[in-house]
């Protein structure tokens, strides 16, 4: 296995995922596992069946500390963050004053503090960016210290219930505190109930000394299998999940990205603290005109042809103008056909709606379906 340019950083799991056999690529400025000797497809399917294990220490953990925690991080983001009870989780999008989408997060509220996590490419600026818009009205912590593995599919609350008794009882966007008897030593992690696969899952935090021991005693119950970023991708994919830098950004309003799900009653038009957030006069102005209105939408589409349709390639109505681009796209695993995402004007973005991709140079016919693409198996209790 070559060693990783010295440009490259390091997450905890390095040296497992090397003895593993993991094909290593760079990532969000870090050395990551693409796929292991299984292969995507298999690794895919094995998340979709039993339950997968990846490695997702890039991502920034930071806490927000101080009793104006709550009442800072809302005015960065179109979310109800003040009235967020206390052991449960949320997402989230970091605006820029346009009302573009600096980058998505996950945020959970516990007793002491707000637990934030942000995408590992971003999250440099993301926190510089929170910190120096709120950093004067509460603490902004990061956490480097802290690794993130992500255990994912049916079949995972079966293998961490046997090591952390007691995380059965949590659903989706909830957490807490646990211990993870490892038989060696008694690891003490944070973990939510969430994920990015669509399935039921969790999402575990610890500190770096100890995330190899986790990982190697995960990996050991009979339902686990490590995951790459491939499948990672995949899997998201087929969830309708969008991926920061291909499906959403900087220039992307929470509207046009089909997340208006995302803002809660009270931080929508008339809602008791409507607005109050970067670019929320543009945002809440679309939502009160409509989709109609909108510049584009993102939607789901599913290629009729058995061919991959993958990012950038361009889309067209079926006069052959120019109406958008794919963002992500691939052949969904799962459903064992072409799925894709992209963004079109509003008058191509009804269910149903056939349009074409342009792949080398010839028409794709495909029609724009509702997401999923593979139904979701969150746990709700």
């Amino acid at each position: 296995m070559a060693t990783p340019p010295d440009s490259l950083l390091l997450t905890p799991l390095n040296d497992l995922h090397i003895a593993l056999g993991a094909r290593m690529v760079p990532f969000a400025g870090y050395s990551m596992p693409v796929q292991y000797p299984a292969g995507l497809m298999a690794e895919h399917l094995h998340t979709r069946s039993a339950a997968g294990l990846f490695d997702v220490s890039h991502m920034g953990q930071l806490r927000l500390v101080g009793p104006d925690a709550a009442a800072a991080f809302e005015s960065l983001i179109p979310v109800d963050v003040i009235d967020l009870p206390v052991g449960k989780q949320r997402y989230g999008l970091l605006l820029n004053d346009e009302g573009g989408i600096i980058d998505d997060l996950m945020f959970f509220k516990r007793e002491a503090d707000i637990f934030v996590i942000v995408n590992g490419a971003c999250k440099v600026g993301d926190i510089a960016h929170i910190q120096s818009k709120i950093g004067t009205r509460c603490q902004v912590i990061p956490m480097p210290e802290r690794a993130l593995l992500a255990l994912q599919g049916p079949q995972a609350v079966n293998a961490l219930s046997r090591l952390a008794p007691g995380v059965e009882k949590l659903v989706f966007m909830t957490g807490g505190n646990f211990t993870v008897q490892t038989g060696a030593q008694a690891i003490e992690v944070f973990l939510t109930r969430s994920g990015y696969t669509g399935e039921d899952g969790f999402e575990i935090s610890v500190h770096e000394a100890q995330a190899e021991a986790l990982a190697k005693c995960l990996l050991a119950q009979a339902e686990v299998k490590p995951i790459g970023l491939g499948a990672r991708n995949s899997l998201r994919l087929e969830a309708g999940l969008p991926l920061y830098g291909n499906d959403i950004d900087n220039s992307t309003t929470p509207v046009e990205a089909a997340l208006g799900w995302a803002m809660q009653k009270v931080r929508r038009p008339d809602g008791a603290r409507a607005g109050g957030f970067p670019g929320a006069a543009k945002i809440l102005a679309q939502l009160a005109s409509g989709a109609t209105a909108l510049p584009r939408k993102r939607v789901g589409l599913i290629a009729l042809e058995r061919v991959p349709v993958r990012e950038h390639t361009e889309l067209q109505d079926l006069s052959g103008q120019r109406i958008g681009e794919v963002t992500s796209g691939l052949l969904g695993p799962t459903i064992d056909k072409p799925v894709a995402m992209g963004y079109v004007p509003p008058a191509f973005a009804a269910l149903g709606t056939r349009i074409n991709a342009i792949v080398r140079g010839k028409p794709v016919p495909m029609e724009v379906v509702a997401m999923p693409f593979v139904p979701t198996r969150y746990f709700r209790g």
